[in-house]
């Protein structure tokens, strides 16, 4: 019989003494903050710590890499408080779609309840997650975080409620409503098959967008019924989009080598994105019988411009 080991829970303060001096600076890091992306499902990057927002200060502030929105995160290696509350209704309060993320030690019930009411009371735009964190060890072996998800936004209602207000407002026609089934039909498929690509809600348009793990950068899975092609581009915006795309096209023979691609090098001069792209014609999104090879060549695209690109901006 093999021989397992004892799993033993460690105390947040043998290893972290100080939320502010320890701990944040910890949380920030590149790679611990991947693994708290990974619990909620955002990939997000480290803009600030310690950031004002009111009276108070934000322990971290990141940007959400796939829309660009903010996200709060508040830490306390203790059980919750109302101190701790009250400053992240603050953050709410002083910020435009933001994201934020409350951990703790421990959630107590009336805590864990408030956050529960607050993702149901509030609109799309703002949503609230509760993580609890734990330390463990394996006898010698190096201490382990945990990050547990004890409260997050019901998408579900939400994406409900928010459907029945956009079809008060305007009545989609055929061509949104086709688009809309393409991008479920693809989530589903992206979410049984694909380790790499992580799926986005699907909406009634002609794109949907993929997070590549940098602001300013997306992978865009497209559709196009009028010119019959689809597509995937690598959108490149921000202040700086011009520069970056640059930096990408000094390295364009070398990436080139590395793919079967053909792919499309557009600075667009006059937009503020620029993109890199490649194109699937003569292919009509219109008729569904042509949706399976559709959604085979999107995951296959998609992942390859992931596996091309992503360390390379990481680095930019």
């Amino acid at each position: 019989m093999k021989i397992l080991g004892k799993l033993e829970k460690v105390e947040l303060r043998e290893v972290w003494k100080n939320e502010s001096s320890d701990f944040t600076p910890w949380l920030a890091n590149e790679e611990n903050i991947s693994i708290l992306g990974e619990t909620i499902g955002i990939e997000m990057e480290v803009e600030a710590r310690e950031k004002e927002v009111g009276p108070f200060k934000a322990d971290i502030l990141c940007k959400n890499t796939l829309d660009n929105s903010w996200i709060l995160i508040e830490n306390q290696l203790e059980k919750t408080d109302h101190t701790h509350l009250g400053q992240i209704l603050t953050y709410a309060a002083g910020l435009n779609a933001v994201t934020i993320i409350w951990i703790a030690k421990k959630f107590t019930e009336e805590h864990r309840a408030t956050i529960d009411w607050l993702n149901e009371k509030t609109e799309n735009q703002i949503n609230f997650f509760g993580i609890e964190i734990e330390l463990f060890k394996i006898e010698n072996s190096p201490v382990a975080p945990m990050f547990n998800l004890v409260s997050k936004p019901n998408n579900w209602h939400k994406s409900i409620s928010q459907a029945a207000r956009e079809m008060e407002i305007t009545n989609l026609t055929e061509t949104k409503i086709l688009q809309k089934e393409y991008w479920e039909q693809l989530e589903q498929f992206l979410r049984l098959n694909s380790k790499i690509i992580k799926p986005t809600k699907p909406l009634p348009q002609h794109w949907t967008n993929f997070a590549i793990g940098k602001s300013y950068f997306t992978n865009c899975a497209i559709i196009n019924s009028r010119d019959k092609k689809i597509a995937v581009h690598l959108s490149i915006t921000g202040d700086k989009s011009k520069e970056n795309y640059k930096t990408l096209l000094s390295s364009k023979q070398n990436i080139e080598k590395e793919t079967n691609l053909k792919l499309i090098w557009e600075e667009l001069p006059d937009a503020i994105e620029s993109r890199i792209k490649v194109e699937l014609e003569n292919i009509d999104p219109s008729n569904k019988e042509n949706w399976n090879k559709m959604i085979e060549w999107h995951k296959n695209c998609l992942e390859e411009f992931d596996k091309l690109f992503r360390e390379r901006i990481k680095n930019i």
